[in-house]
């Protein structure tokens, strides 16, 4: 085979690959001269190209990178299995997905570095905020500091990309950041409104469309209970818990399931302390917490219960904030939670506590608007809350308040409607709510809110609906 030498092969601009210059001439005898691939001394194709892929190298072919050259583009080796661990030992050059919903963890760097090393990590489930990360840069330097400094990173969502600098300064971010915008999840568009009753509390509940209204009694299974809560779990189902067995004298702990067609599971029991006369709300989207209420000596408490996107009810967390019950909760934000108002040792309180997105309990917030206890709470239009009617310490009320997005209560709004407390709230339609029920009573008398907050006037009870207070009310379904 004849060989072809030139003196300048030009880069390819389009479709179009220049050999030699103007006026050479380039003669191929008995040679084939191919498209899309560059020989070199006849140890075959080098650059390869199919439609938009361009291969380098041949199998078995060993590619190497002159020294002082920069390989563009060869990217970061995400490893496929994602850390649970409380420890891992990472290596330069690849990627970590760091799920810290269960721990903390401890990422132990390599022991040696070259210059251009990169190592990325992603906060996997958006827990860093409550299990933080932590590196042990192992013998060298991060951001200048030797390994006895502590480095942690502990924001929601945070992405972090280190490359070694040399051993003056060693590992240096870059990038450390925040990814705030999450996916919201689609709102609830239908309702059940469960148990509750009179003196002992009933099984029975009450589905509620897209359109607010309210369907006949239906009996469900469970025990018969009321001063109980209710919030929604994985995003469009939905759980009943606690409450109080008038014909037991007892306070309880079991939970009801609730499927996203509104069918309501047996009593599972044993799920944190019995309690009743607490609140439940949603948070992060698909997750729940239930907080509060007094037990069977009637001791207000302030312990929490979270649960999670499968429905599972975790053990009690200590509570934060003033221990009261016949208070109530709901979702904000789009992704997280307001416990408000109550009763405390003595009389009537109008204090509330947040709930951020990854289900932490905020300590009390100064108190708006009227005192009182055995209200109702729901989310409406999308991220903003109502807390409405209720009890002082010397009257039923009509009153709401209203709760931006950013979970700022505000002052009493003159209320709409028959006064009554012991009453539910729910959200539904997908940016709606209503409130349903209560004392004097008990009553089936419902208020629907609109999107802006907007409280309707009482609309009666339907044929087949059982007036109930005590009782609770939660979204589901993301089918209207």
């Amino acid at each position: 085979m004849s060989e072809v030498k030139v003196n300048k092969i030009s880069p390819r601009s389009g479709t179009a690959l220049t050999v030699g210059d103007s006026g050479d001439t380039v003669t191929v005898a008995g040679n084939v001269v191919k498209t899309n691939a560059v020989q070199a001394a006849d140890a075959g194709n080098i650059i390869s190209q199919s439609g938009t892929t361009i291969t380098l190298g041949a199998s078995g072919d060993t590619i190497n990178v002159a020294s002082g050259a920069t390989l563009v583009g060869g990217g970061i080796d995400w490893q496929s299995s994602i850390v649970t661990a409380s420890t891992v030992t990472v290596e330069a050059g690849k990627g970590y997905w760091i799920n810290t919903t269960s721990n903390t963890c401890t990422i132990t760097l390599p022991s040696s570095g070259s210059v251009g090393d990169e190592i990325k990590f992603a906060d996997y489930a958006r827990t860093w905020g409550t299990n933080k990360i932590i590196i042990d840069p192992n013998g060298l330097n991060y951001q200048g500091q030797d390994d006895s400094y502590t480095i942690e990173y502990n924001i929601n969502g945070q992405s972090l990309n280190i490359v070694y600098s040399g051993s003056t300064k060693g590992w240096i971010p870059f990038l450390d950041k925040e990814v705030a915008d999450v996916p919201v999840a689609p709102a609830t568009q239908k309702a059940i409104l469960g148990y509750g009753g009179n003196t002992s509390g009933t099984s029975t509940a009450n589905l509620v469309n897209s359109s607010g209204v309210i369907a006949s009694d239906i009996n469900i299974t469970g025990k018969d209970r009321d001063y109980l809560a209710a919030t929604s779990y994985g995003g469009d189902k939905a759980a009943f818990a606690y409450g109080y067995n008038g014909n037991d004298n007892a306070s309880l702990n079991v939970k009801n399931l609730v499927n996203n067609s509104g069918v309501v599971a047996a009593d599972v029991t044993g799920v944190g302390t019995a309690r009743y006369s607490l609140a439940a709300a949603s948070y992060g989207g698909d997750k729940g917490i239930f907080g509060y209420g007094k037990n069977a000596s009637s001791n207000q408490l302030s312990m929490t219960n979270l649960i999670n996107n499968s429905g599972v009810i975790a053990t009690d967390v200590t509570g934060v904030g003033t221990g009261r019950y016949a208070l109530a909760a709901a979702r904000y934000g789009g992704d997280k939670a307001i416990f408000g108002f109550g009763i405390p040792n003595t009389g009537r309180t109008n204090v509330t506590n947040l709930v951020s997105s990854s289900g932490v309990v905020a300590s009390n917030s100064t108190g708006v608007g009227t005192a009182r206890a055995s209200l109702a709470a729901a989310a409406y239009g999308g991220d903003k809350a109502i807390f409405g009617y209720g009890e002082s310490t010397s009257a039923s009320l009509a009153t709401t308040n209203k709760v931006s997005n950013s979970g700022v209560v505000a002052s009493d709004t003159s209320g709409v409607g028959t006064v009554r407390y012991s009453l539910t709230a729910t959200d539904f339609g997908g940016d709606k709510a209503l409130f349903f029920g209560g004392v004097p009573g008990p009553t089936a008398i419902s208020n629907l809110v609109s999107n802006t907050g907007v409280v309707a006037s009482n609309t009666s009870g339907a044929s087949g609906v059982t007036g109930k207070s005590l009782l609770a009310g939660v979204g589901y379904s993301y089918s209207a």
